[in-house]
């Protein structure tokens, strides 16, 4: 029988800034980097939680906070109820057994002077794990597990493909059986072949371990195949949180909207009869972001309030939480862009998106 889901991750009002400094023999800090201001989010055993965004708007940059690669300016992170977000190194050490990382890039994310086997088997290594039956045994077990020959533990990275070499990292991030593994948009320097492969394996590997995700991407189909709840953020915030059926049928953030309005749909009949979003503007600066909303520069719904009162993130209904004085429904939308309210580009500008990826499988309920 296997256990009920449980809460892995907490992470309350997440702050990460990084100071501006000027120039000169005796520079000074002149500003800040708001890269993540006030994000808080959950996270349970056999849960994916998906974090997208355009780039720059902080995804990342959060992601590797809660993993403590980057220290955070402020807030609170709780692993399996531990708080980390002040430990020392030292004490954060064990405390990484718990939490793993997969990198963008399998290129740059594995030491081309190491062998397979020697990248495998560091985690063992460096937390002072001797697995029954040895080390290499364990390590070569793992290859076969994530998709790779055991027979090819000697050798270099520079002889696997990227696909192989993802999976190579995933072996090396589920070594030591962690709870939390983030995934730092794992599959967007591959193939689309290959992303439907790791993804496949991703999924296999959370429900025989029952490991939680935290899936960062800009990816909006990918992260559609493997999430259970999505999180959108925009300049170092979180703007709206949803069950993913919820969040992909009946957003409220303006914001979200523009963003489902640019993936391709693989149907030209349907594509072109879709209403895109065309936000106005740049993203501002997380130097000087906007008082107020920082997303009312660019937004079709943004009025007076928006300007000097911060939203807060409230649930509005159950599992769906939205940063938002104005939230609009699909249909509002639909008729704003009718009544020419919204800037929708013309049918042919629609039909040069590229082809969505291939259809994966529904993921099901976190793993109990």
């Amino acid at each position: 029988m296997t256990a009920a889901p449980h809460e892995i991750l907490r992470v309350t009002d997440l702050r990460t800034y990084f100071p501006v400094r000027s120039r000169g023999l005796l520079p000074r800090v002149i500003g800040q980097v708001k890269a993540v201001d006030g994000v808080s989010l959950s996270l349970d055993s056999g849960e994916t939680l998906g974090l997208v965004g355009e780039s720059g708007s902080g995804k990342t940059t959060a992601a590797r906070s809660i993993l403590r690669l980057i220290k955070p300016t402020g807030g609170q992170i709780e692993l399996e109820g531990v708080q980390i977000a002040n430990l020392s190194q030292a004490a954060l050490r064990p405390i990484r057994r718990k939490a793993q990382m997969i990198f963008q890039d399998p290129y740059n994310a594995l030491n081309p002077r190491h062998t397979v086997g020697g990248i495998i088997s560091a985690p063992f290594r460096i937390q002072g794990v001797e697995p029954p039956g040895g080390v290499k045994a364990a390590v070569q077990e793992l290859m076969e597990r994530v998709g790779l020959n055991p027979e090819h533990y000697n050798r270099y990275p520079n002889e696997f493909s990227g696909g192989q070499r993802q999976r190579i990292g995933v072996a090396r991030a589920i070594a030591l059986r962690p709870k939390l593994i983030v995934c730092d948009e794992p599959v967007s320097a591959l193939d689309v072949s290959i992303q439907a492969q790791i993804l496949n394996l991703l999924k296999d590997l959370q429900e025989e371990f029952g490991l939680a995700y935290l899936f960062v991407a800009h990816d909006l189909a990918v992260v559609r195949q493997i999430s259970h709840r999505v999180a959108v953020m925009y300049l170092g915030h979180i703007v709206e949180t949803a069950t993913r059926p919820v969040m992909y049928s009946a957003p409220l953030h303006p914001y979200t909207h523009s963003l489902l309005s640019a993936v391709p749909v693989p149907d030209p009949r349907i594509q072109q009869t879709r209403e895109r979003i065309m936000l106005q503007g740049d993203v501002p600066s997380p130097i000087d972001p906007p008082s107020g909303c920082v997303f009312r520069t660019r937004c079709f719904q943004a009025q007076e309030r928006c300007a000097v009162e911060v939203p807060p993130l409230i649930e509005v209904v159950p599992e769906h939480k939205v940063a938002c004085h104005f939230p609009i429904t699909v249909d509002e939308v639909a008729a704003r862009a009718r009544a020419g309210k919204i800037e929708v580009p013309e049918a042919e500008e629609q039909m040069t998106g590229s082809v969505s990826g291939p259809h994966f499988v529904e993921p099901g309920p976190p793993h109990a």
